[in-house]
């Protein structure tokens, strides 16, 4: 571990009109239709990103040549109320394979009365990225997990 200042987390909350167990699949189940395409790091454009419903599985985009590009692994899979997962494209958009140098996405998934739900998110440990500070401002600077968690809200809408 590195003797960097911890730099500050960036959070993002919403509330929908469904519930808990429904946030909770669209949220992990149907990243890919709400995941920005745009924001790839792989030679190739996105056609799915994927995160894979367990401890241990890979969170990748597939490209549209059906090359895969790493992204992180899930930490911790508790549906459906949260799920945490690393961050491992350091400060030159890279992926980097050593766990230890990746930030980290919790996502709780919270009840708010009958078929409405709170989800929050927190995206931390950017210190621990080769870079974080640039990945944490270039994220930041794109409107951050409250942008995300729009595109996941519309999502949700449209699964509802």
């Amino acid at each position: 571990m590195n003797d960097v200042a911890p730099l500050p987390p960036i959070t993002g909350s919403v509330s929908l009109a469904v519930p808990v167990e429904h946030a909770f699949a669209v949220f992990t189940g149907d990243i890919n239709t709400w995941w920005p395409h745009q924001f790839h790091i792989g030679a190739a454009d996105i056609a799915e990103v994927i995160l894979e419903p367990r401890v241990g599985g890979r969170w990748y985009e597939r490209g549209v040549d059906d090359s895969e590009c790493d992204w992180g692994r899930v930490l911790v899979w508790e549906p459906p109320h949260r799920i945490v997962f690393t961050w491992q494209i350091n400060g030159t958009w890279q992926y980097d394979p050593d766990p230890t140098k990746a930030s980290e996405i919790e996502a709780r998934f919270r009840s708010d009365g009958d078929h409405q739900s709170i989800v929050d998110v927190e995206h931390r440990l950017f210190e621990r990225l080769d870079g974080g500070d640039a990945i944490r401002g270039a994220i930041n600077g794109g409107g951050g997990w409250a942008l995300l968690l729009e595109g996941y809200a519309t999502s949700v809408k449209d699964h509802a």
